[in-house]
């Protein structure tokens, strides 16, 4: 079989993947996933966090726990672990445990949260959440310093146990996709993952903000840039363009504003997507690129499989 390569200034990316299948929800199902992406290569695996919708997923560590012990390798991450909602030492807590049950393979995702009825819900007022965020994050990264903490006040202080296996803590993202949050996440001196619904231009335009950010608070260049993208690597072209139109017709994520398809996801034969990820590599500089599942139906679950292996072969 033909190998389709990128240059070789793309082989050094790092590339993730996100569950294809969520129809069984089942430890048994996500960990066949995930080992999949393990022998064919991906190096890492990542979930999203959310409330209250259909195949919501509430707790990404509580999942990836279930990972952590059939896999060897491949890192485990989350998308957006919204910390607003969370006791921040609960969450420090949660998350060295599974560092240690992984032996250091976390990668932490982490974000504020958008659907204000969800916020509410876990009593965070909507225009709390970055406040929240980033009062959480300090108090999480205390504590995984191991220095004793005084809560409220209390004479006798407190030290996290265990800490992670990663020293000081894992690696953290900021998701984050309007000007505040991306300036939030540069003063931060936090690399910003992008998500997959930001066109090839607003990764640009926001990659800048974010530097601009870092930049003014005094932090240098942040070397880790890593994005989300919805791939398909189709293999007729009559089933690339049902793919193509059904995306077409769904629209971006919470965008609906009639940006083509190829201005936001990577769908197309192995040439066309090798092509297209040259341009990525060339224009943004990205260090991680995670692949997500398309959120529309129709592809059988024999073809998404395909489809993985096929982008991994790219690299």
């Amino acid at each position: 079989m033909r190998r389709f390569s990128l240059p070789q200034r793309c082989l050094f990316m790092h590339i993730g993947l996100t569950p294809w299948d969520f129809q069984d929800r089942s430890a048994k199902s996500l960990v066949r996933q995930a080992e999949i992406g393990e022998s064919l290569g991906y190096q890492s695996f990542w979930l999203p966090e959310s409330h209250f919708t259909p195949n919501a997923i509430p707790d990404p560590l509580m999942l990836l726990a279930a990972v952590a012990g059939a896999t060897e390798r491949i890192r485990l991450g989350t998308t957006s672990y919204l910390l607003p909602m969370r006791n921040p030492l609960l969450a420090a807590e949660q998350v060295a445990v599974l560092d240690q049950l992984s032996v250091g393979r976390v990668l932490l995702g982490v974000g504020r949260g958008y659907a204000s009825a969800t916020l509410r819900a876990f009593d965070v007022a909507p225009k709390e959440k970055r406040e929240r965020f980033e009062a959480n994050l300090q108090t999480m990264l205390r504590a995984w310093s191991g220095t004793p903490l005084s809560v409220d006040g209390a004479a006798d202080a407190i030290a996290l146990d265990p800490l992670p296996a990663q020293r000081p803590h894992p690696p953290i993202w900021v998701a984050a996709f309007g000007p505040k949050a991306l300036a939030q996440a540069g003063r931060l001196g936090l690399p910003y993952l992008a998500s997959p619904m930001e066109t090839l231009a607003d990764l640009g335009s926001n990659l800048a903000l974010h530097g601009q950010a870092a930049a003014a608070a005094g932090h240098g260049e942040i070397e880790v840039r890593p994005i989300m993208r919805c791939v398909f690597v189709g293999r007729r072209r009559r089933e690339i363009e049902a793919v193509r139109t059904r995306l077409s017709e769904a629209g971006r994520p919470r965008q609906g504003d009639g940006a083509a398809v190829d201005d936001w996801a990577l769908v197309g034969d192995r040439s066309y997507v090798a092509a297209k990820l040259a341009e990525y590599r060339e224009g943004l500089r990205p260090t991680h690129l995670v692949a997500t599942r398309l959120r529309i139906g129709g592809i059988e679950q024999q073809r998404l499989l395909e489809s993985i292996t096929d982008f991994m072969a790219l690299f």
